[in-house]
């Protein structure tokens, strides 16, 4: 574990939590490297918030252990909520207060002084794009305003890391890349996120790894590519200039499907450096050169359906 921790933000091994008789975790190991995004993504009932809730020492676990920001979640709870933020699935700001004042409010909990309160608070507003709204009542906020002003009370204690639980949920498509593009500037600051969501173009989108929980097991971790490349359906595209060079490639890659209106074939394979350069090779050892080359995988979708058997429609950060 601390070997895992060099680098890592966050790091876990072997983690079991259970109630009663039904495994909730079953033995998940992470390693969350500093300054990057990483999505956890599973279906209904995978464990995904009994992870968070464990990484964040809202629950302990029955074994294993986890350290987060260089603490022990179990041992030293305190030290890993100072150094942590979480946004919930829905917004926890009070409706009664303007934005401002939820940002202050936020700051006085941190026993920040209130001249530093107002600085970071003023700062965060015009870094949400909140200056005009500060004044008015959260309550009248849009859906979009609200998640930008949750993130920004997260931020005001300034964490190392940030677990988002499906933070664009219910937003519209022009808010929803706002956040993204806030997300991504976050990590561009060193800030490290943990995110949950029930959008796999978002974790495409965003994550530098991705991991899929299902009944308690982590199934696969990895890049977006490389589980794309996990998936069977991935294949290579070459397109030819002529019919002449088209049907020289076929007789060469002879497992290849051919389209001789678009004088295309169609070549499975993951797409991988390794793979491409050898396919390149065999039409090299022939002399025949293709006009454009574009590798194609399975989208986030087909990965989810084949590692849990669930489609896209029952994924859900419960």
């Amino acid at each position: 574990m601390v070997a895992a921790m060099n680098g890592s933000a966050i790091a876990a091994s072997g983690l079991r939590k259970a109630y009663k008789d039904k495994i909730v975790l079953d033995g998940i190991d992470l390693n969350v490297r500093t300054g990057t995004i990483f999505a956890l993504l599973g279906p209904n009932g995978a464990g995904k918030t009994t992870t968070v809730n464990v990484l964040t020492t809202l629950l302990t676990p029955d074994a294993g252990k986890a350290v987060v920001a260089g603490h022990d979640v179990a041992t030293e709870t305190k030290a890993v909520r100072a150094a942590i933020g979480v946004t919930g699935q829905f917004a926890s700001v009070d409706d009664l207060l303007t934005g401002e004042e939820n940002l202050l409010l936020m700051a006085d909990l941190l026993h920040l002084p209130r001249a530093e309160g107002k600085r970071i608070a003023d700062r965060l507003l015009d870094r949400f794009d909140l200056v005009e709204a500060a004044g008015k009542l959260a309550a009248s906020y849009s859906g979009g305003m609200r998640r930008k002003l949750d993130l920004a009370m997260t931020l005001v204690g300034k964490p190392q890391i940030i677990f988002l639980d499906e933070p664009t949920t219910g937003l519209d498509p022009r808010s929803r890349r706002t956040m993204w593009e806030i997300i991504r500037e976050l990590v561009a600051d060193g800030t490290t996120i943990f995110l949950t969501t029930q959008y796999l173009e978002e974790a495409d989108q965003l994550a530098d790894r991705i991991a899929v929980l299902d009944q308690g097991r982590l199934v696969a971790e990895g890049t977006a590519d490389e589980l794309k490349r996990r998936i069977p359906g991935s294949h290579v595209r070459l397109r030819f200039t002529d019919q002449y060079a088209l049907d020289a490639a076929a007789r060469v890659l002879h497992e290849s499907t051919r389209d001789a209106e678009e004088l295309t074939l169609r070549v499975p394979g993951d797409g991988g450096v390794r793979s491409l350069r050898a396919l390149l090779d065999r039409l090299d050892a022939h002399s025949i050169e293709a006009e454009e080359l574009s590798v194609h995988t399975p989208d986030l979708d087909d990965v989810f359906l084949a590692l849990t058997g669930h489609a896209r429609k029952e994924i859900n950060a419960q």
